[in-house]
């Protein structure tokens, strides 16, 4: 898989604050799911892979308790995408977790 974000993964991703970081994590994802709707499953992979490669942006840069979640999220959202979806994950609450990070990262702008 190579590197889709370059500049962020030179530090500027470092920058962000974590809601921020979520939301944009949130964004590919939800990219990835309106692809898989489309049945365009390439497209839904790169998504994927770039939402993957934001989440492991966010676990170099995190501590405490937020690894924690990340680690979980980032298994989960595998779990869904190519997996056997052991936690039962769906569209609806992949977009209902992500979504109070989008909205807060706009009002902390």
């Amino acid at each position: 898989m190579s590197q889709q974000h370059k500049q962020l993964a030179a530090g500027r991703w470092n920058q962000f604050s974590f809601s921020e970081q979520m939301a944009h994590i949130g964004g590919e994802v939800e990219r990835a799911l309106n692809w898989r709707a489309k049945q365009n499953p390439d497209y839904s992979q790169r998504a994927l892979e770039r939402a993957l490669e934001l989440i492991d942006l966010s676990l170099d840069s995190v501590t405490g308790t937020r690894i924690k979640e990340l680690a979980r999220m980032r298994e989960a959202i595998v779990d869904f995408f190519i997996g056997s979806n052991e936690f039962q994950s769906t569209e609806i609450s992949w977009r209902r977790y992500f979504l109070p990070f989008s909205y807060a990262a706009r009002r902390d702008k």
